[in-house]
């Protein structure tokens, strides 16, 4: 698979696009050599991506061609860097109140 897609594909970076920019600007390395968005991946390889001011290492796990959102982090394995994103845990959100209970409040407060 392309390193572009592939970069796509693992949502290590949000679009193809940007992807192919990135390699054209010399800011991905595949095992230690920077790569152009056409080098091909394979698993067991060794991306150094740099974000910003950091780089981030990840090791290819699984290369498919499409992949959940979900499971789109198993298709790597970060080796350092914090700048990766990583699926973050949702917190649980309070219910909205319903419509009755807020009216409810307005009215004591109002006649409170």
């Amino acid at each position: 698979m392309r390193l572009d897609k592939y970069l796509k594909v693992s949502r290590i970076i949000k679009r193809r696009s940007v992807a192919s920019e990135v390699c054209g600007n010399g800011r991905v390395k595949l095992n230690g050599k920077v790569a152009r968005a056409s080098a091909e991946v394979k698993v067991g390889d060794i991306l150094e991506i740099g974000f910003g001011s950091g780089v981030s290492r990840v090791r290819i796990v699984k290369v498919q061609e499409t992949v959940r959102k979900d499971d789109a982090a198993e298709l790597y394995e970060v080796m350092d860097g914090e700048n990766l994103r990583q699926p973050a845990a949702s917190p649980a959100a309070a219910p909205e109140p319903a419509q009755a209970e807020r009216r409810d409040e307005w009215n004591n407060h109002i006649k409170g």
